[in-house]
């Protein structure tokens, strides 16, 4: 390809609507290389902005968990970073071979747990933790977190009501106040919801909401209990499904609220594991500290008003309904 006149293309690791990830060796030094690269020959404004925005995000992180961002070129016309290259493969084409064992989940739980503690102490948001963007060495088992490009620094945003067609992000793996649909801020916390839908397809080897329909993956977000790990595969320690069920909490209040005490969790399984074969139950976030001052956005004390709300609700909905057939 003559546009990569620096660089020897391998392989197409992956190509999305506005991207495609390729790799390859630089000429100069033969040093093996990951180029993110923008798909269209004159990219839109918008397009090039995303990616200049994700350089900006990764360009100063140092973290053993964080695949590095070496620098931000020019194409001929098309923007691109330079990341680097340790040897990994996608957690999503690891779990499309083969389902890990309960010790290789963990070890690789524990290792993403310590990118997001990484993040959230630099005030990232990552918004898109999936198995596509985990990416994992299978020689020396290390683990790095990639794909910052709808990643926000900031404490917490106000999500936008949009299309589920649209809306930034991956809707399976989605916390419900990501998709826009719940009058709630987004907070760091957002990624341990995400974490959950990973770790959950991870053990049971399907996703808690799998259906194609985004209206009906939204609402089960929103509103269906999904059903425990363990009651899928009963060879899950039920602290493990605990964790797991903690993470995909409903509310952000509910789930963990610090990486630290996520990470005691999963360590505490890990050593319990390697010392004796099982995992004795407990209770999941006993070491679980708030690691940032957050006001709830629950309503506490207004059970009378918000069952007059709901009853009042129905009540026009059974009127719609009955005019509804009244009308046929």
């Amino acid at each position: 390809m003559q546009i990569f006149s620096e660089y020897q293309i391998h392989s197409t690791l992956h190509e999305g609507a506005e991207t495609i990830i390729y790799h390859g060796q630089r000429a100069s030094d033969e040093s093996a290389t990951i180029l993110k690269v923008l798909k269209a020959e004159y990219p839109t404004l918008e397009a090039i902005t995303r990616l200049k925005h994700e350089y900006q995000i990764r360009q100063n992180l140092d973290s053993k968990q964080i695949v590095k961002a070496i620098s931000l070129k020019t194409f001929n016309h098309r923007l691109g970073i330079v990341l680097e290259d340790f040897g990994g493969e996608s957690l999503g084409q690891l779990l499309e071979k083969a389902r890990l064992s309960l010790l290789a989940t963990l070890n690789i739980a524990i290792q993403i747990v310590k990118a997001l503690e990484y993040l959230h102490q630099n005030q990232i948001i990552h918004k898109d933790i999936k198995p596509s963007n985990i990416i994992i060495n299978s020689q020396t088992k290390q683990v790095k977190l990639t794909d910052f490009g709808i990643a926000t620094k900031l404490n917490k945003e106000n999500p936008q009501f949009n299309n589920p067609n649209s809306v930034e992000g991956t809707l399976a793996y989605m916390s419900p106040e990501q998709t826009g649909r719940m009058n709630r801020t987004l907070d760091y916390r957002t990624d341990f919801y995400s974490l959950g839908i990973t770790l959950y397809e991870m053990l049971t080897g399907e996703l808690p909401f799998p259906s194609k329909d985004p209206l009906e993956i939204v609402y089960s977000h929103i509103a269906t209990q999904a059903i425990s790990a363990a009651q899928i595969n009963s060879e899950i320690p039920t602290s493990i499904s605990g964790i797991v069920m903690k993470l995909m909490s409903k509310n952000a209040e509910d789930r963990y609220q610090s990486a630290a005490g996520l990470l005691a969790d999963l360590e505490n399984c890990l050593h319990q594991l390697e010392a004796t074969g099982e995992i004795i139950d407990f209770i999941p976030g006993r070491l679980d500290i708030l690691s940032q001052l957050l006001i709830p956005q629950k309503l506490y004390g207004r059970e009378n008003q918000v069952n007059e709300l709901l009853a009042a609700f129905e009540r026009v909905d059974t009127v719609l309904i009955c005019q509804g057939v009244a009308s046929k």
